[in-house]
């Protein structure tokens, strides 16, 4: 077992390392965040004599991960998995597997899926607490009175939005918002200029892919799919569109995370070859399509109107297609594409969740993902059994083996590595750039003042994260609710939150996770074991009354660990 443990840590001590060496322009204020969650304020409670812990067990069936969780005390929870997963820590830490209290879950699932208060109020232990949504304008948070941990350094957050980069500046440069996300790429050297400005650079922890959904003809001819990769000049997307510090996509993984970019390289850019294999594919000519998209800034897609005019232009100029425009509500676009019902290309991307290669692989290409139409055992197979090997050099030939399949196959086109930054003005210390795109607000202060004020690239489509894959919801749902454990502030790296511990067995298969005591959420209710199974249950089991989400799709917990009853 301690030879197991050993190896865990090693594998996130790695991680870490790696990716401090490959990122860059973390700010100064980082190391003086706080890198471990405090302890609880109020004193341990004592455990409930008549405690009576639940449970939620089902039969192992592929492609399940998690067979158990079971109340094994008042402030104990074990985690029993149908495989080893090195991964798990990470896994939880991540907000989409944030602790709601058991009798919110139950109030809140109505029979279509959950009520609007459990879409824009959602009840957790964090430091803030949703006070007021004004749909189409802000968000307003207040702090959190009873929070377990370091008392918010604002008493109010507010969280605004706009889709342009250029407005998010002049709201920052004219004070009226503290922080901004997203900084434009030809930008950065003007936030620099400004000594009322400070710039935080991110690491590249993203993709951003041209996509296609094989059920759809022609995308269904992997020749096709192979002609249109080689047929794409990414390097001129880069060059043209993204800031500073972003590369062509080599992988679908970034290099940083260990085994991103096992395997060979994507194709090389080649018209010729790429019409040739077009036409012996039966296009010789082209075909006629649609590229699908949303107006919203993310870090990997930093200009969108601008790479998809130039997609449209470079399809039509290097392939004879001829792909119309097609601009998406963000909930419609990330719906209508999660379900692989989009008859044409759409742009997208992922920015990293937690630092492993499952993140990135795992959610897409898992044999359950309809995203891209008909996943391939290729790919998928070797992803598996990557996935239950903590050591990443004994893991490396099973993910050559997976980037080489994908290569292959060609489900999408990864285009590139997307640098991006913050900026805030200069007063606001501990400011952030998460690599994660995590940034704890709670730990800022902005310049004495009682407000914060955040602009980010889109409004949240709901404030019930277990449900979403949305990084603009994600983020404002990091405020309110908490996991059991979360990444470092402007970091990467694994720390208790809810738990203050999760001990694993010796072959990866159990862990034993530790609850924080004392600690209360913000409708008063005491956080204990049962809250962890309940939000479980409500995740993972598809034939549970309390499965309800927004969409219901509950993507991250079917792709990362495997519903159950499904």
């Amino acid at each position: 077992m301690k030879q197991k443990l050993s190896v865990l840590f090693s594998l996130m001590v790695l991680v870490s390392l790696v990716l401090a060496a490959c990122g860059g322009g973390a700010p100064a204020a980082t190391e003086e965040a706080a890198p471990e969650a405090p302890a609880a304020t109020e004193a341990p409670t004592e455990p409930m004599a008549d405690f009576e812990g639940k449970s939620l067990t089902s039969e192992c069936v592929a492609p399940q991960i998690i067979q158990s969780v079971v109340a094994t005390g008042q402030y104990e929870v074990t985690f029993s998995l149908c495989q080893p997963d090195p991964a798990f820590t990470s896994k939880i830490a991540f907000s989409v597997y944030g602790i709601y209290p058991e009798e919110w879950i139950e109030a809140t699932a109505g029979e279509e899926g959950r009520t609007s208060e459990g879409l824009e109020n959602p009840i957790g232990t964090g430091p803030y607490v949703v006070s007021e949504w004004n749909r189409g304008e802000s968000i307003t948070f207040t702090a959190n009175p009873n929070y377990w941990g370091d008392a918010p350094e604002a008493e109010t957050l507010v969280f605004r939005w706009s889709s342009e980069s250029a407005s998010r500046l002049l709201e920052l440069q004219s004070g009226t918002v503290d922080g901004i996300d997203n900084v434009g790429p030809a930008d950065f050297d003007v936030v620099r200029g400004d000594s009322n400005l400070s710039l935080n650079e991110r690491q590249a922890l993203n993709v951003f892919y041209l996509a296609m959904t094989n059920t759809f003809a022609p995308f269904d001819n992997q020749d096709v799919r192979q002609a249109i990769a080689k047929g794409i000049d990414r390097q001129r997307i880069v060059d043209t569109f993204y800031p500073a510090g972003s590369e062509p996509a080599s992988h679908f993984t970034p290099c940083a995370i260990p085994n991103g970019c096992a395997g060979d390289e994507w194709y090389e850019f080649d018209v010729e070859a790429a019409r040739e294999q077009l036409a012996a594919a039966g296009f010789p000519d082209g075909f006629s399509t649609k590229i699908f998209y949303r107006d919203v800034v993310r870090g990997y897609l930093p200009q969108v109107s601008n790479v998809a005019q130039d997609i449209q232009a470079q399809l039509k100029e290097n392939l004879n297609i001829d792909a119309e425009i097609v601009v998406m509500e963000s909930g419609a676009f990330i719906e209508e594409s999660t379900a692989g019902r989009l008859d044409g290309f759409y742009l997208l991307g992922w920015g990293a969740d937690y630092p492993h290669i499952t993140n990135f692989l795992d959610f897409h290409f898992g044999a359950a993902n309809p995203q891209f139409g008909v996943q391939s055992p290729t790919y998928y197979e070797p992803m598996v059994q990557g996935a239950q090997i903590a050591d990443p050099a004994e893991a490396e030939p099973f993910y050559v083996e997976a980037n080489n399949a994908i290569r292959e196959f060609v489900p999408m086109i990864p285009v590139a590595h997307g640098g991006s930054g913050t900026a805030y003005l200069a007063d606001v210390t501990n400011q952030q750039a998460s690599p994660l795109g995590n940034e704890a607000f709670y730990v800022m202060d902005p310049g004495g003042r009682d407000v914060f004020i955040w602009m980010q690239n889109a409004e949240p489509i709901s404030l019930f994260c277990a449900d979403e894959t949305d990084g603009e919801s994600l983020r404002a749902c990091e405020q309110v609710v908490e996991a059991l454990f979360a990444y470092e502030i402007n970091g990467t790296a694994v720390v208790p939150a809810l738990a203050t511990a999760c001990v694993p067995n010796a072959d990866l298969t159990e862990y034993v996770c530790t609850l924080r005591e004392g600690v209360t959420f913000h409708d008063g209710s005491t956080f204990d074991a049962n809250d962890v199974v309940a939000t479980f249950t409500m995740g993972l089991d598809a034939s549970s009354p309390l499965h309800k989400g927004n969409t219901s799709a509950w993507e991250y917990y079917d792709y990362l660990w495997g519903l159950m009853n499904k």
